[in-house]
C-alpha cells in the first residue's frame, strides 16, 4: 500500500519521466544523426571556398611551379626524399623525379580542383582533391602560409562529407534521375572508377609509393594504402547497392555516410574554434599585443605592404592601431563562445570576415584571407545561405537568357515585331 503511495506521488514519477525523456532525446538525436546529411549548405561553402582558393592558387603560380613544387626549386628532389623519409609525409611527387611525372601532378590537381569547384563527381574528386593537396604541400613544407595548413586540413575533412549535395552538377543530375524506378548506367562512373583504381596499383607496384598498411598514415596504424583502397573499395561498393540493391542496404549505407559527414562537419567546426580560441590566447602573452601595437610593425615591412601608402595612412594613427590590434584579439577569444548566442554569433562572423579582407588587402595575403573566410562559412545561417542561392541562381537565369536572346536581335527587321523573332520571350 506504502509502496503504491509512492510510486502514484509526483516524486515517484519523476525519475520515470525523466528516464523517458531521456530516450527519447537520444532517439531524436539518433535520427537527426543518421537520417540526413546535416548542413548541406554549409559544407557546398566549404566545398566551394576551399576549392576555388586552392585552384587560383594553382593558376596564379603556375608560371612559378617548378621553382615552388618542382625539379627547379631550392628544395631539391634528394632534401625532399631525405625529409620525407624522417616525417613520413604523403607525396605523390616522391613517386618518381620526372619532370613529365610532376607536370602531371600538377596538372591533376588543377583539375580536380575545378571540377570539385564545380561539384563533379564531388566522392571522387574530393579524394583527388586531397591527394595533389597533399602531394604539393608536403613535397615543399617551407613554402606557404597559414592559410596553406587550412587548406590541408580541409582537403582531408571534405573526403568525409556530403558536400555535393547542393549547388553541385552532381545535386543537377540527381535532381533529374529522381522520378526514374531505375538509375541509369553510369558509364562515367565505372570508367573514373577503373582509371583511379589502374592508377592506384601502378603506384603500389612499380613506383616508391611508400604505400602501406598499417604505417605512415594519416592515423596511427592506419596506412595510406588502406585509406585509398579502402576508399576505392567504397565506391565500387555505393555503385553496386545503388544499383542492385536499393532498398535495406541502401539505406544502410546512406546512413553510414550520414554519420561520416554529421562527423566530419563536427570537425571542421571544432577546428575552426581552435583555430581562433589558440590564435587569440597566444596573442595576449605578446606584449606587443597587450601594448597595442603589434599591428603596427607588420605595416612597415615591405614583404606585408602591396600598398605602402595605404599601409602608411593606417600606421600614421595610433589609435587606430589600437583599435585594430586589441578588436582582434577580442574577436578570436570570444568567438567560440559566441556560438551559444545565434544573433552574436552571425554579427562575429561578419566582424572576422571583415578583419580577414583587411588582412589580404592590407599585408598582401589573398590566399589566406580566401582560406579562412572558406573556414568561417561553415557557420553562416541556413537561410541566409538559401536566400543567397536563390538570389544568384536568378542572377544566373537572367544571364543565361539574356545570352540566348542575343542572337535573336539579328533577324530580320520584318520580323522584328514578331513573338517568334527571339529565342527566349
Amino acid at each position: 500500500m506504502v509502496d503504491g503511495d509512492r510510486r502514484g506521488s509526483p516524486g515517484g514519477d519523476e525519475p520515470v519521466n525523466l528516464s523517458a525523456r531521456l530516450r527519447t532525446a537520444v532517439a531524436r538525436g539518433h535520427v537527426r544523426v543518421t537520417a540526413s546529411a546535416l548542413g548541406p549548405w554549409q559544407s557546398a561553402v566549404v566545398r566551394i571556398g576551399f576549392s576555388f582558393t586552392w585552384l587560383l592558387f594553382l593558376v596564379r603560380e603556375w608560371p612559378h611551379r617548378r621553382e615552388l613544387y618542382g625539379p627547379d626549386g631550392p628544395w631539391n628532389w634528394d632534401m625532399a626524399a631525405r625529409l620525407i623519409d624522417g616525417n613520413r609525409a604523403f607525396t605523390a611527387l616522391m613517386w618518381s623525379d620526372s619532370v613529365v611525372w610532376f607536370e602531371i601532378v600538377y596538372t591533376l590537381a588543377i583539375v580536380s580542383s575545378a571540377l570539385l569547384l564545380l561539384g563533379w563527381r564531388t566522392r571522387t574528386m574530393s579524394v583527388l582533391f586531397m591527394i595533389g593537396v597533399l602531394s604539393l604541400q608536403n613535397r615543399s613544407i617551407f613554402v606557404g602560409d597559414g592559410g596553406d595548413n587550412l587548406v590541408h586540413l580541409m582537403a582531408m575533412y571534405l573526403v568525409l562529407t556530403r558536400c555535393g549535395r547542393v549547388w553541385s552538377l552532381d545535386a543537377r543530375r540527381a535532381a533529374r534521375e529522381a522520378g526514374r524506378e531505375r538509375p541509369p548506367r553510369d558509364t562515367t562512373g565505372v570508367v573514373l572508377w577503373a582509371v583511379t583504381g589502374s592508377a592506384l596499383l601502378w603506384a603500389q607496384l612499380f613506383t616508391d609509393a611508400r604505400l602501406f598498411l598499417t604505417a605512415d598514415g594519416p592515423l596511427p596504424g592506419l596506412g595510406w594504402a588502406t585509406v585509398l583502397w579502402g576508399l576505392w573499395i567504397v565506391q565500387a561498393g555505393w555503385w553496386f547497392v545503388r544499383r542492385h540493391a536499393p532498398g535495406e542496404p541502401r539505406a544502410v549505407l546512406d546512413a553510414l555516410a550520414n554519420v561520416a559527414h554529421n562527423g566530419a562537419l563536427l570537425v571542421i567546426m571544432a577546428e575552426v574554434c581552435l583555430l581562433y580560441a589558440s590564435a587569440g590566447w597566444y596573442k595576449i602573452q605578446g606584449s606587443r599585443w597587450q601594448d597595442g601595437t603589434a599591428l603596427y610593425y607588420p605595416l612597415h615591412l615591405d614583404y606585408f605592404s602591396p600598398w605602402p601608402a595605404l599601409a602608411d595612412v593606417l600606421a600614421g594613427s595610433g589609435t587606430l592601431v589600437m583599435v585594430l590590434t586589441y578588436g582582434t584579439v577580442i574577436a578570436q577569444v570570444a568567438f567560440p563562445f559566441t556560438l551559444l548566442n545565434r544573433r552574436v554569433k552571425n554579427a562575429m562572423l561578419v566582424l572576422l570576415m571583415l578583419e580577414h579582407l583587411g588582412i589580404a588587402v592590407l599585408l598582401g595575403l589573398p590566399f589566406f584571407s580566401l582560406a579562412a573566410i572558406a573556414a568561417d562559412a561553415v557557420f553562416l545561417p541556413t537561410n541566409f545561405l538559401r536566400w543567397a542561392g536563390a538570389r544568384l541562381g536568378r542572377a544566373r537565369d537572367r544571364v543565361t537568357a539574356r545570352a540566348v536572346r542575343l542572337p535573336g536581335q539579328r533577324v530580320r527587321e520584318s520580323d522584328a515585331e514578331s513573338p517568334a523573332g527571339t529565342l527566349v520571350r
